[in-house]
């Protein structure tokens, strides 16, 4: 049975950090890509983050980059997102997600596993 289980959000004040962590079960976890999305009240799920099964291939969406950085412990099966300088904009609720490929994507459609998200609420 594939189990995906995210941990790590909180609340926190604008320009504070914090670190998302998602393991993976039920999976070939290191053989695949894995990604970060979040959906805000009111608005559609977005890809935030991914990052593919070999190390060097990465995507971020424009408006997180040069603060989050996404990785992978294969050993532990486990991705993690560290979010730096957060900004109220970040506010969502945040889904890891396993992808049935080995190249990073960010279409919703490419992933077969889910998790039942992590709440990040930045105030200002």
């Amino acid at each position: 049975q594939v189990q995906v289980v995210e941990s790590g959000g909180g609340s926190v004040q604008a320009g504070g950090s914090l670190r998302l962590s998602c393991t993976a079960s039920g999976l070939t976890f290191g053989g695949r890509a894995m990604g970060w999305f979040r959906q805000a009240p009111g608005k559609e799920r977005e890809a935030v983050s991914c990052i593919g099964r070999d190390y060097g291939t990465e995507y971020y969406v424009d408006s997180v980059k040069g603060r989050f950085t996404i990785s992978r412990d294969n050993a532990k099966n486990t991705l993690y997102l560290q979010m730096n300088n957060l900004k109220p904009d970040d506010t969502a609720m945040y889904y890891c997600a396993a992808s049935h490929y080995v190249l990073c994507g960010r279409t919703e459609g490419m992933y077969r596993a889910w998790g039942q998200g992590t709440q990040v609420t930045v105030s200002s």
